[in-house]
């Protein structure tokens, strides 16, 4: 995004594009001949957001689809019987085979290379011994890390035939993701995710996780902005292009409230109900965004 000079359709006294909340005199146009590098500077400054520049984003295109590949292979093995520590080991050998490195393992102690979250366990879900059966969904997220670039992203899969209530969940947590993807574009705003997806998923009689949201990455594995699920549209980050983050609504069946288990880690749903979740990094461009990590939605 380049700034706007005095001459272009913004005022000095008009509300600067950058989202800060201050007249555009005292915000970007203060950096308005340093083009591109000055909003990237107001970014970083105001909010912490680092704006990557096309050899980043190529190196994390490249890493996401190192993590599109390792989902792909997964789906292949995804069958009643299997383990979810089988899962993690298919993960972690294919993400070393690939000369990479797994982002969850010892992230903040997290003790596996991949999160597996079965039925009602919303996120984060440890892989273990548990054998997936007839009628499961399982969510594997997959973050890798290729020559110091992080990209994430996850999908839901259904284990063997899915019941009416899985083949819901699992619906309307695919549409939410493509809906809230609907809404990236410059000038949009971080709320107007969130407003997109909670209309669609609450107006199927679904409700929205709050606790969990998507986040910036590619330089590391969590960076600004947050991406919240749910909100007001024309609120939050206004949106610039080379911004880089994850779109991740984690949408549950029944109600929005959770609670994490006593190792910490894994957040269930808290009456029990089906949980889905997926997950895209994306870039926004010029006129709109790019997956960095792209399936069919």
């Amino acid at each position: 995004m380049k700034i706007a000079k005095t001459t272009d359709k913004v005022g000095r006294n008009d509300a600067c594009p950058c989202g800060s909340g201050l007249k555009y005199k005292k915000c970007c146009h203060l950096n308005a001949n340093s083009g591109e590098d000055g909003i990237k500077e107001h970014y970083y400054k105001k909010h912490k957001i680092r704006i990557k520049e096309a050899r980043d984003i190529e190196a994390i295109r490249r890493s996401g689809a190192l993590v599109i590949s390792t989902l792909d292979m997964v789906e292949k093995h995804i069958r009643p019987g299997i383990t979810t520590n089988d899962i993690n080991t298919l993960v972690h050998e294919y993400t070393l085979k690939n000369h990479a490195v797994p982002a969850p393992l010892n992230y903040r102690g997290f003790p596996k290379s991949v999160c597996t979250s079965v039925n009602e366990v919303i996120c984060h879900g440890i892989p273990s011994d548990r054998i997936l059966e007839e009628g499961d969904i399982i969510n594997v997220d997959v973050t890798s890390i290729l020559d110091g670039y992080y990209a994430d992203a996850n999908k839901t899969f259904f284990v063997g035939e899915p019941g009416p209530d899985a083949k819901k969940i699992v619906k309307v947590a695919r549409e939410s993701l493509k809906r809230g993807l609907s809404a990236v574009k410059p000038g949009n705003t971080t709320g107007d995710i969130g407003h997109a997806i909670q209309t669609y998923a609450e107006g199927k009689g679904c409700s929205i996780v709050r606790e969990f949201v998507g986040h910036g990455v590619g330089l590391d594995f969590h960076e600004p902005p947050q991406i919240l699920h749910f909100g007001t549209s024309g609120t939050g980050i206004k949106l610039v292009e080379g911004m880089v983050f994850t779109v991740e609504p984690m949408i549950n069946l029944g109600g929005k409230d959770l609670m994490i288990l006593s190792d910490k880690w894994t957040a269930v749903t808290r009456d029990k109900s089906l949980s889905a979740q997926f997950e895209q990094t994306i870039l926004v461009t010029k006129d709109g965004y790019d997956s960095l990590t792209p399936f069919d939605l």
